[in-house]
C-alpha cells in the first residue's frame, strides 16, 4: 500500500528539473541534428542532396525494426539503478561522440557518403537507446496527473531553453568562427554588430566542430544530472516484466486506441516541425538573404518556449485538451501566413516582420508539440488497464516510430523537393524556382499538415474524467 501510494507522488520542483535535462541535452544533441545537419552536409561536407535524402530515409526505415527491439529489451530489464534511468548513462556517452563526429573536420572522409551513412546509421540506433528509456522514465515518476502536468510544463521550457542554444546562438557561435568572407553584421539583436563569416563554405568545417563540441559537453554534463536526480516509482512488477515480448507492439496497436490517435498526431507534428526546421537555414539564406539574422530570430522563436509553458495546465483547464491543441496549431498557421509575406519582394528587410511572424508561429508550434507529451502516460496507462502489461518502453518506442517517421518525411522529403525543384548545392544565388521549392517545404506543406493535425486530435478519446478512472480501476486491480 505504501508503494501504491508512493506512485501518486507529487514531484518537487528539483525533480521536475532534473527530467528535464533530458530534454535538455538531447536538444542539444539532435535539435542541432535536426537543424542544422542537412545544411552542413550539402555546404561544408558537398555531399549531393539526393544523397543526404537517401542517407535520411534509409535509417529511419531501419528504426521500424529496431524501435521494437529496444523497447521489448528495455522493458524485460531492470537494475539496482532502475529499469530506464541507467541508460540515460550507458547510451548517453557513444551518443556525445557519435554525433560530434558528424561534423568532425576530417579531410579523407570529407564528401564521404559511406562515412556520413555509418556515423548517422550508428547515432541512430543509440539515440533510440537513450530516447526510448528516457520517455518510458516520464510514466515512471508519478501517476499524479497534476504533477504530469507541471512536469511536462517544466521539461518543455528546458527542452526550448536547449532550442535556444541550438537555433539562436549556435549559427552565430559558427559564423563567428567561420574564417572565409568574415565582415561586420547588423545580427538583428538591437543594434548589435559582430564580425562574421561565411559558415556554409567548406573552409567553415573547424568552426562547426569546434562549437558543437562545446555543446556536447554541455549535452553529457545534463544527461548526467537526469540520471541523479530522478526516481523511478511506477514500474513493472517482476511478473509483468517477465511477460513483454516483442510482439506486444502488435498487442498495442490493436487494442489501445489512444495511443495510435495520439502516435499519429505526433508522425504529423514532427513532420511539420522537420520540413520547417530542415529547411530554415536555407530559407534565411536564400530567400531573404539574412543569414546573420538567425540568432535573433531563433531568440524570438526561443520565448515563447521558454516563458509560456508554465501556463500551458491553466489553458487546458480552460480550453480542454482538443481546445489547446486547436488554438495553438491555429496560431501556427498564422504564423507561417505571416513567414509567406515576409519571403515576398520588398519584405525580406522587415525585421520587425520575421520577429512577428516567428513568435506566432513558434508559440504555437512548441505549445502544441510540447503538451502532447503529457499525454503519454496516459495512453500507458489505458494500454496497462486493457492488457495488463505496463509496457512503458514499448509504447514509447511505438511513439519513436510515428516521431521518427514524422522526422524522417520532415528530414528527407524537403531535400528532395529542393532536388526536384533545382537547388544549386554550389551555387551562392538560386534561381526563382529553386526559391519556390523553399518557400513550399517552409511554409505551405507545414499549413496544410497542421490543418490535418487539428483533425486528428479531435479524435483522440481519452479526457481527464477517463483518466481519472483508469488510475482508479488499476488500484483495485493491484490492490
Amino acid at each position: 500500500m505504501q508503494s501504491r501510494h508512493d506512485e501518486y507522488h507529487k514531484l518537487t520542483r528539483g525533480e521536475r528539473i532534473g527530467y528535464g535535462m533530458g530534454d535538455f541535452a538531447q536538444n542539444l544533441v539532435f535539435g542541432t541534428i535536426g537543424g542544422f545537419l542537412a545544411l552542413h552536409m550539402l555546404t561544408v561536407n558537398t555531399i549531393s542532396t539526393a544523397a543526404a535524402g537517401f542517407i535520411f530515409l534509409f535509417v529511419r526505415i531501419i528504426n521500424v525494426f529496431w524501435d521494437p527491439i529496444v523497447g521489448t529489451f528495455v522493458d524485460k530489464r531492470s537494475s539496482k539503478a532502475g529499469k530506464y534511468r541507467p541508460w540515460l548513462l550507458r547510451a548517453g556517452i557513444p551518443l556525445v561522440i557519435l554525433s560530434t563526429l558528424l561534423f568532425a573536420p576530417i579531410p579523407e572522409v570529407r564528401g564521404s557518403v559511406p562515412f556520413a551513412f555509418v556515423v548517422y546509421f550508428a547515432l541512430d540506433l543509440v539515440y533510440s537507446v537513450v530516447n526510448i528509456p528516457y520517455g518510458s522514465l516520464n510514466a515512471s515518476l508519478t501517476r499524479d496527473p497534476e504533477s504530469i502536468d507541471k512536469l511536462t510544463s517544466t521539461r518543455m521550457m528546458l527542452a526550448n531553453s536547449a532550442n535556444l542554444l541550438v537555433y539562436t546562438l549556435f549559427p552565430m557561435f559558427v559564423q563567428m568562427a567561420a574564417p572565409k568572407d568574415r565582415s561586420i553584421k547588423d545580427t538583428g539583436f538591437f543594434g548589435l554588430e559582430l564580425n562574421l563569416g561565411n559558415y556554409t563554405d567548406p573552409s567553415a568545417g573547424y568552426a562547426w566542430f569546434g562549437v558543437y563540441s562545446v555543446y556536447m559537453i554541455i549535452g553529457a554534463v545534463a544527461l548526467l544530472l537526469c540520471y541523479k536526480l530522478t526516481k523511478e516509482r511506477v514500474v513493472a512488477t517482476v511478473e509483468q516484466s517477465a511477460n513483454v515480448k516483442t510482439t506486444d507492439i502488435f498487442l498495442e496497436l490493436k487494442n489501445n486506441r489512444p495511443l495510435v490517435v495520439l502516435g499519429i498526431f505526433f508522425m504529423l507534428a514532427f513532420t511539420f516541425m522537420f520540413f520547417m526546421n530542415t529547411v530554415n537555414g536555407f530559407f534565411n539564406q536564400f530567400v531573404v538573404g539574412h543569414s546573420e539574422w538567425m540568432g535573433a530570430v531563433g531568440l524570438v522563436a526561443s520565448i515563447p518556449g521558454i516563458v509560456f509553458p508554465i501556463f500551458w495546465p491553466r489553458l487546458k483547464k480552460i480550453f480542454g485538451k482538443k481546445g489547446f491543441f486547436h488554438l495553438f496549431l491555429g496560431m501556427f498557421i498564422v504564423g507561417e501566413f505571416l513567414t509567406y509575406i515576409w519571403s515576398l519582394d520588398g519584405m525580406h528587410d522587415a525585421l520587425w516582420l520575421a520577429y512577428i511572424a516567428t513568435f506566432i508561429k513558434q508559440w504555437g508550434l512548441t505549445s502544441a508539440t510540447g503538451f502532447m507529451w503529457a499525454l503519454v502516460p496516459e495512453v500507458i496507462a489505458y494500454g496497462e488497464l486493457k492488457s495488463g502489461k505496463r509496457n512503458a518502453a514499448i509504447i514509447n518506442a511505438i511513439m519513436g516510430l510515428f516521431f521518427k517517421i514524422g522526422f524522417t518525411i520532415g528530414g528527407a522529403v524537403p531535400l528532395w523537393l529542393l532536388a526536384v525543384y533545382g537547388f544549386n548545392e554550389a551555387g551562392a544565388h538560386q534561381h526563382a524556382n529553386a526559391i519556390a521549392g523553399i518557400n513550399m517545404t517552409a511554409i505551405w506543406i507545414p499549413i496544410a499538415l497542421a490543418f490535418v493535425s487539428m483533425i486528428v486530435i479531435q479524435l483522440y478519446p481519452i479526457s481527464d474524467k477517463n483518466i481519472t478512472d483508469i488510475n482508479r480501476r488499476l488500484d483495485e486491480i493491484r490492490i
